[in-house]
């Protein structure tokens, strides 16, 4: 087994995961412990009814673009009523 700070294993997460394919990874993060372990597509057991199709609430909501416009213009707003 090997043993990884959470720091450690964001920075070569292709490396643990490739890792974990042939040994048990565990990531360190404070004071909990997290294991990563290998298992192929074929051999998971994945239910049907455990996929979801987007829903209403997906196509209503907005885009990343429109976001960050929203984002933009609410900061220019608290500027000039700072400066004021």
């Amino acid at each position: 087994m090997t043993i990884v700070s959470s720091k450690e294993f964001v920075s070569n997460q292709k490396k643990y995961f490739d890792l974990a394919v042939n040994e048990d990874v565990c990531i360190k993060r404070g004071k909990n412990m997290y294991y990563l372990t290998y298992q192929s597509v074929n051999e998971a057991n994945i239910d049907e009814d455990m996929i979801f199709e987007p829903d209403e609430d997906f196509y209503r909501s907005i885009s990343m673009d429109e976001f960050l416009i929203g984002v933009k213009e609410d900061l220019r707003e608290i500027f000039r009523k700072g400066k004021k």
